[in-house]
C-alpha cells in the first residue's frame, strides 16, 4: 500500500464506492492515504416515494462524513440514473479533467463483469481515462453471473465497521430491504473473501492493470 499516495473511486450512483470497496477506503484513510470519491449520479429519479428527491444526495454527503472524506475529496454529479451510457462522451470528458487533477496513483472502477448499464458505462469510460493507471474492478456481486477475483485487500474489523456505519446513513435503501443492503451480508462478504486469503476479512477485485 506505500506505493499508493492518491487513490480515486469511481461510482456509478451514490453507495456504490461504499458498498464496492468501502473497507478498503477505511483502510486507506487509516493509513493516511488520500481518497477521491467522484459520484455520477445521485438517482434522484430511484427515491422512493415520499421522500426529497435529493434524499440519496443527502444520504451520501452523510455516509462520506462517516467515512472520515470531507467534501472537498469529492465530486458528485447528477447524470440520469440508468441513462449514463446517452452520456459518455461528457463523462469521458469530465475524467480526464479529474485524472489531470487528481494524478492518482490507484483507481477503483466497477468490474467488467458488472452488467447494470450505468457500471458498465463508468466501467469503460474509467478504463479509457486511466489507461495508464493501476486499475482494480470492485465486487458488486447483485449484479455479476460470475466474478473473477484476481487480488484482494485484507481490511480489519475497524475497517469493516467504518464500511457499515457508513451504509448505515442510506436510510432509503435500508427501507427498501435489498438483500445485499444488510448487516449480515456485507461481513459475510468479507468474511469469505479474507477466508480465501488468510486474513480475517478482505475485499475481491478484479485486477485491470497494476503498476508497481
Amino acid at each position: 500500500m506505500s506505493n499508493y499516495k492518491s487513490v480515486l473511486v469511481l461510482a456509478p450512483h451514490t453507495d456504490d464506492a461504499e458498498l464496492g470497496c468501502g473497507g478498503s477506503v477505511a483502510r486507506f484513510l487509516r493509513e493516511g492515504i488520500k481518497v477521491t470519491i467522484v459520484v455520477f449520479s445521485s438517482a434522484r429519479a430511484s427515491v422512493p416515494k415520499g421522500h426529497n428527491a435529493d434524499q440519496l444526495k443527502i444520504e451520501f454527503y452523510d455516509s462520506m462524513k462517516k467515512m472520515g472524506i470531507s467534501k472537498e475529496d469529492i465530486v458528485l454529479f447528477d447524470f440520469p440514473v440508468r441513462k449514463l451510457k446517452a452520456y459518455r462522451q461528457e463523462i469521458l470528458e469530465e475524467l480526464i479533467k479529474i485524472r489531470s487533477t487528481i494524478q492518482p496513483d490507484l483507481v477503483f472502477i466497477p468490474s467488467s463483469q458488472d452488467v447494470h448499464q450505468d457500471h458498465e458505462a463508468i466501467q469503460e469510460e474509467g478504463l479509457r481515462a486511466f489507461k495508464n493507471t493501476s486499475l482494480l474492478g470492485y465486487e458488486l456481486p447483485w449484479n455479476h453471473i460470475t466474478f473473477s477475483a484476481q487480488a484482494f485487500i485484507s481490511i480489519t474489523k475497524e475497517d469493516l465497521d467504518k464500511k457499515w456505519e457508513s451504509l448505515l446513513e442510506y436510510k432509503t435503501q435500508l427501507e427498501l430491504g435489498r438483500n445485499y443492503f444488510t448487516e449480515e451480508f456485507i461481513y459475510g462478504l468479507a468474511k469469505v473473501r479474507g477466508t480465501q486469503t488468510g486474513y480475517e476479512y478482505a475485499e475481491a477485485f478484479e485486477v485491470f492493470r497494476v503498476s508497481i
